[in-house]
């Protein structure tokens, strides 16, 4: 109870400071022959353009293939790609699974991962989180 009193008081001489500086601010400049002028900011900002990519085209079979199951980090996400690697050796014994961990988790490239999956693979599967 004491606490939220004092986190009250403090918050309450914040503002009336702020609003006080502002009000002097806006008197002065009222007469110094102009007018006030507030600037407000929006404190959302903007987000950066989200680049459109369009999907991989689908492969007619995974017979033969070569199917990559990368884990970028995510907590579980190995556990799942693990589980689905279990499936597809028991539905599908003609797909060769390969697991990998990525660097530099989920948001960071790994170049050396990239390049061996387009040499090697035919398909990936990803673990992004939830």
């Amino acid at each position: 109870m004491k606490a939220k009193l004092v986190c009250s008081v403090i918050g309450a001489l914040c503002l009336s400071l702020v609003t006080g500086y502002s009000a002097q601010a806006a008197q002065r400049e009222a007469q110094a022959g102009g007018t006030a002028k507030v600037t407000g900011l929006n404190p959302r900002g903007t987000p950066p353009p989200i680049p459109l990519h369009a999907m991989a085209p689908r492969l007619e079979s995974l017979d033969g293939k070569t199917v990559y199951f990368v884990d970028d980090g995510f907590q579980g996400g190995d556990l799942l790609l693990q589980e689905m690697i279990g499936w597809f050796n028991r539905n599908m014994p003609n797909v060769k699974t390969v697991f990998r961990k990525k660097a530099g988790g989920f948001d960071g490239p790994d170049p050396a991962l990239y390049a061996e999956i387009k040499e090697q693979g035919d398909a990936m599967i990803m673990a992004t989180g939830h």
